[in-house]
């Protein structure tokens, strides 16, 4: 007998989802993953659950209602980590008319039910707040609601429900060697330990590696795939509305710039072509003048290059033969082989429906229940949506020495979960030493026992976005902490 039903390759978005369907069907799964989970494109996403628009554009009908349809389960289950934001777009003259955005918007609330969320409307901007930080020439909006997601915290939470139900997920571990019979022999080094596992099925979602496993690793016929790297920047905050801007650069691009961690704007996202290791990707500098550039054609204060504070990058693939929005999946069986699905591509927003449908594919393999992550919170996400703000004030009222921001911030990365980490503390101090005014030793305590981080940085900027603001003292104690066995465990 094999020792697990589902071997999964590979810790980001794709992968977690996987791991997380598989094992709430009452699948034996466990999850490989080199790095860090969501290390790489899962966490260089525009943070949007969206239909995107341009996508709309192409007459993409289906996909966007599909994509929309994912919008409203996703506020239901994960409520902490995807909320509502308004998206305004400015109407410039030299690019798509007012009637033609007015005519989109109108399907676009046409493809879905809206749950709650306002259809789209327009604007006077010159006499609107949203209007505040643009330049006066902008005089017309158009405003519709989408959502914005933490895209690392969410890659995070479905591996911890996935655990939770079941699956064994190992960071720090790669798969030197895998091969196939009537069940998936695989050869991992985990953490410096060589071990043999065995697995009826396999599924390569290593990402931007997924060719270069599946020739060396798997030893199977490569996918036909085209690399691209998609770059954002962080810039600091460029206005005080909690609005998403969509800017219709003079290229036909759609640019968004959105609030990010507070005190910052994240404007993305370009992309182009990439050739080379997925592992060494930088964000050239004629991106960062070309984001810089394109923002700069619409608000008042002019942003450079000099402005940039933090840079991300990642490689996405997509099929040779076109790039699809939605995703790749493959499906392999043979007579007397065991089965190879292949993942890779996708946005956020249809993850968890891509992730559903590949499952399903291996009923015929071995009997499972039936599909459910449609209706299951992730963890922390038992409240409704529109209850962000009360449970906001709940954790004050409970944790008095929480600020605002504080407060927050605990919840939009928690939810209903925060009592793990507070407990029942009266003061801060209880918390055990601080790292910076936000990052204290008992969240780093739960994050490195529950949430599969080592190292700061997967606090720092996949557990978090406090690597934007910590000082280099307090990362140095941090890891410092970290490294310590006794004050860890």
């Amino acid at each position: 007998m094999a020792d697990y039903d589902l071997a999964i390759i590979g810790g980001g978005l794709n992968g977690v989802s996987l791991a997380r369907d598989a094992a709430g069907r009452g699948l034996r799964v466990i999850l490989i993953e080199q790095g860090d989970l969501g290390g790489a494109a899962s966490s260089a996403t525009p943070r949007l659950i969206h239909g995107d628009l341009s996508v709309l554009e192409r007459r993409g009908f289906w996909r966007v209602r599909r994509a929309l349809a994912e919008r409203r389960i996703w506020l239901r289950i994960a409520p902490h980590l995807v909320r509502p934001a308004s998206f305004v777009i400015p109407a410039h003259s030299d690019e798509r008319p007012p009637w033609l955005l007015r005519a989109g918007l109108y399907v676009y609330d046409a493809l879905t039910n809206r749950g709650g969320l306002p259809a789209s409307t327009t604007l006077d901007i010159t006499h609107h707040p949203v209007g505040n930080a643009l330049k006066r020439p902008f005089g017309i909006g158009l405003a519709y609601a989408d959502c914005v997601v933490d895209d690392s915290r969410l890659v995070v939470l479905t591996a911890l429900d996935a655990a939770e139900r079941g699956a064994t997920i190992r960071t720090g571990a790669r798969c030197v060697r895998a091969d196939r019979t009537d069940v998936w022999r695989l050869a991992l080094v985990d953490r410096g330990h060589r071990r043999v596992i065995t697995s009826r099925a396999l599924a390569n979602a290593s990402g931007g590696w997924t060719s270069m496993v599946a020739e060396t690793v798997l030893r199977q016929p490569q996918p036909a795939t085209a690399a691209m790297q998609m770059s954002q920047i962080v810039v600091p905050r460029l206005f005080e509305s909690d609005n998403v801007y969509v800017f219709q650069n003079n290229d036909g691009r759609l640019i968004f710039a959105s609030p990010f961690e507070r005190d910052f704007t994240l404007v993305g996202t370009v992309t182009h072509d990439f050739t080379g290791d997925p592992a060494i990707v930088a964000m050239s500098g004629a991106d960062v003048s070309y984001l810089c550039d394109a923002v700069s054609r619409y608000f008042r204060e002019r942003v450079a290059p000099t402005d940039v504070v933090h840079t991300v990058s990642a490689v996405k693939l997509s099929p040779a033969s076109g790039r699809r929005r939605d995703g790749t999946t493959l499906f392999h069986a043979r007579r007397r082989k065991a089965p190879l699905l292949t993942m890779f591509g996708g946005d956020v927003t249809t993850s968890r429906f891509r992730a559903e449908r590949a499952v399903t594919r291996l009923t015929s393999f071995y009997p499972m229940s039936r599909p459910w992550t449609a209706g299951a919170a992730l963890p922390g996400g038992d409240f409704a949506w529109d209850r962000f703000e009360t449970e906001i004030d709940l954790a004050r009222d409970r944790w008095r020495f929480l600020s605002e921001p504080q407060a927050r911030r605990l919840v939009a990365a928690y939810g209903s979960r925060l009592p793990a980490i507070l407990g029942e503390a009266k003061t801060r101090d209880e918390l055990g030493p601080a790292f910076g005014p936000d990052l204290t030793a008992a969240e780093v305590r739960y994050l490195m026992n529950h949430e599969w981080a080592r190292f700061p940085e997967d606090i720092l900027w996949r557990r978090s976005k406090l690597g934007l603001t910590m000082p280099q003292a307090a990362r140095e104690a941090l890891a410092a902490f970290m490294a310590d066995p006794s004050r860890t465990g």
